[in-house]
């Protein structure tokens, strides 16, 4: 299965809308594209729900946009599996992550239904395309 690149286009924007504080913590916007059942797991080690995540008190958040190495593979024709590099500064330092989101469509919108976070080490170099 294909996707348009508008399609591309708009799953960026939602995945990178949650790095950006302004969307990030639009109550409206998160309850929008958060499924009911959505789940996380954090780079922390800790598991989030919905709830948990609509919760969490804003902060400014200082995220290298656009996304790292983020890859769109459509997993049928209405689910996308995402999958990028997130770098994040925190006033400890910077944190990098591999970062997995899977996207499920209904008629009207795509939502997020799961993201994970893995750790990388500063030193350690990661590529999706297998390098």
């Amino acid at each position: 299965m294909q996707l348009s690149a508008q399609e591309c286009e708009l799953l960026k924007q939602l995945e990178e809308g949650l790095w950006l504080s302004k969307t990030r913590f639009d109550r409206e916007w998160m309850e929008n594209i958060l499924a009911p059942d959505f789940i996380e797991f954090g780079q922390s080690g800790r598991v989030f729900g919905r709830q948990q995540i609509l919760d969490i008190a804003p902060i400014e958040l200082l995220s290298t946009i656009p996304l790292a190495d983020l890859r769109i593979k459509p997993l049928d024709s209405n689910t996308v599996l995402l999958t990028y590099i997130s770098e994040v500064q925190y006033p400890e330092g910077e944190r990098r992550a591999l970062r997995s989101s899977i996207w499920s469509r209904d008629e009207k919108s795509w939502q997020l239904t799961f993201h994970q976070g893995t750790p990388i080490q500063m030193h350690q170099q990661y590529s999706s395309r297998g390098d």
